[in-house]
């Protein structure tokens, strides 16, 4: 028997992708609103309290309208693509890696983790929780992503056919939606300086935390932190922790797209300093990837169905 699941907001990038990977699976039936339906509340409402599941990709304002729609008995369960939910009770973050599967397997109410912060917590959760690096470091965060990321306003500046822009700097306020949950799960007394940044590729991230381990109290050397994620997600499938020997690290401007999560340690040779890096599609684990990584947890289906990895 399959689950029936309806992507409210699909005709936005995340639920495009979304639709896309679970194309052709005979486990999951997709419940489909045509565009006048899509802008009826009574339609949406009504699909949304139908469905086995239910994926949110709206803003945030409208993932709240969203979830007060379904009846409590209703049944539904929910991932929220949105940074509604991310920090708020009784809601699971979709990071199997990082609660466990176990936990997004019984949940009802799932909020996706952000992208930037998928690279940011897979690097540092697990050194914080395993005490190799402190929790009230002032840490920064330097990241780069395609301008998927941003949605079809943003797309249509890097598209546009006069568009010149080369490097795009944002978050610049230094009060990034992403900073809450950055700090609540990987357990730290400060918000992270948090440095995002546009580059002309469709998709595609890297996210980096530098360390001045000389100057950090309690921090462990450089390969202690690298011995220590190798053991955290040996048994990832798709969290892959690389020896740090490359000599570069590339977005492509025409990448395919994947699930997958690249963690690397690189380090001066006397253990003074590193750059924890994570590469990642912004689309893939960091949205519509993990969004179905969780819903197959949910469902009790192979968690890498329909995956790219």
């Amino acid at each position: 028997m399959s689950h029936t699941v309806f992507i409210d907001g699909g005709a936005g990038t995340t639920g495009l992708e979304i639709a896309d990977r679970l194309e052709g699976r005979s486990e999951f039936e997709l419940v489909r609103l045509n565009e006048a339906e899509r802008k009826d509340e009574d339609c949406r409402r009504a699909a949304l309290n139908f469905a086995d599941f239910a994926i949110l990709c709206l803003p945030d304002d409208a993932a709240r309208a969203a979830v007060d729609m379904i009846d409590k008995d209703s049944g539904t369960r929910v991932i929220d693509a949105s940074t509604a939910h991310r920090t708020e009770p009784g809601w699971i973050y979709g990071f199997p890696e990082l609660v466990g599967t176990s936990v997004v397997e019984g949940a009802d109410r799932v909020s996706n983790p952000g992208c930037y912060p998928t690279g940011f917590l897979a690097l540092l959760a697990p050194l914080v929780r395993a005490k190799l690096l402190p929790r009230d470091w002032p840490y920064c965060v330097n990241a780069v992503s395609g301008y998927s990321g941003g949605g079809k306003s943003l797309i249509e500046r890097f598209e546009s056919t006069d568009s010149n822009i080369a490097f795009r700097d944002y978050g610049l306020s230094l009060d990034h939606k992403h900073l809450a949950e950055m700090k609540a799960m990987a357990g730290l007394k400060h918000s992270p300086v948090f440095a995002p940044s546009v580059v002309p590729a469709y998709r595609g991230m890297v996210v980096e935390v530098p360390l001045p381990i000389a100057a950090m109290r309690a921090a462990s050397p450089p390969q202690e932190l690298h011995a220590e994620l190798v053991r955290f997600y040996e048994d990832s499938p798709i969290v892959t922790v690389h020896d740090g020997e490359a000599s570069e690290l590339l977005l492509h401007r025409q990448a395919e797209p994947s699930d997958r999560l690249d963690l690397y340690v690189f380090a001066h040779d006397k253990g003074k300093t590193a750059r924890l890096v994570a590469v990642l599609d912004n689309l893939g684990k960091g949205a519509s990837g993990a969004a179905v990584q969780s819903l197959n947890l949910m469902a009790g289906c192979d968690p890498l169905a329909g995956l790219r990895l």
